[in-house]
């Protein structure tokens, strides 16, 4: 959606479960000697200022990574990327995954991202050097490029969901990505809204993926009237080791 900014809820608990799991698997993928292709279909900015108004107003991040940043030692690749991004950009400044997926990438790996919003894809462009910046639609990119070249790699999905026919359309997505490309790890990323609107799609999902990951994370809202009270992931051909590394995670935001 042209409206949607990810600026408001930059940091927040999504954010730490969703970009500490990208950051596990593309640290795990990178360990092999064989470069990787690396898609996300709603790129954002990028890169976030959490001093800025929008996200100031939210008071998402101040509830999210301003709070359990000390979850995520020296070692985690997410705590990496987090620390790389302070010291280039300042401590106020929060990686999106475009960035941390660019920080953790090698030099013979590629990246694609698109964004269709006029004023974040100008500042992904600035943001992401040496990725390619897609303005279009994300599912027509993915169509366009899989199976990509190199053909490793994987596909982050993150849509805004701010029209409910996104939940009814992934389902369908994934069936034909993994179809293209069935090499390919596919991520999912999916809001838990306190009308469980999700369950539908993820029923779908896990019904044509039996195989895939499921991992929920719970919270509570971030400010009086917020409907959003979890965060979940489903990943399709899930890297070795990663269910381990999710529970232990999950083990955290249970002590929230």
């Amino acid at each position: 959606m042209l409206s949607y900014q990810h600026l408001y809820h930059a940091g927040n608990l999504a954010d730490v479960h969703k970009h500490s799991t990208l950051a596990w698997v593309l640290d795990y993928m990178t360990r092999k000697d064989k470069p990787l292709s690396y898609i996300e279909t709603h790129g954002g900015r990028g890169l976030y200022d959490l001093t800025a108004d929008e996200a100031v107003k939210t008071g998402e991040a101040e509830a999210g990574i301003g709070s359990v940043g000390d979850w995520f030692d020296e070692g985690h690749p997410y705590a990496a990327a987090l620390n790389a991004c302070r010291d280039e950009f300042g401590d106020n400044a929060y990686p999106g995954s475009p960035w941390i997926a660019s920080h953790l990438l090698r030099g013979d790996d590629v990246l694609h991202v698109a964004e269709l919003h006029p004023q974040e894809h100008a500042a992904l462009k600035q943001a992401v050097a040496g990725a390619h910046i897609h303005g279009q639609d994300g599912f027509e990119m993915a169509y366009s490029l899989c199976p990509p070249t190199p053909r490793r790699g994987l596909m982050l999905v993150d849509p805004s969901y701010e029209v409910k026919a996104e939940y009814m359309d992934i389902p369908r997505h994934f069936a034909k990505l993994a179809k293209i490309w069935p090499v390919g790890v596919l991520m999912l990323w999916y809001p838990i809204l306190t009308d469980m609107r999700h369950r539908g799609m993820l029923r779908a999902l896990q019904t044509t993926f039996p195989e895939a990951l499921t991992h929920e994370v719970r919270f509570a809202p971030a400010r009086d009237g917020h409907r959003m009270v979890g965060s979940g992931m489903f990943i399709v051909n899930p890297p070795w080791g990663l269910d381990e590394a999710l529970k232990d995670l999950g083990d955290a935001f249970e002590q929230l």
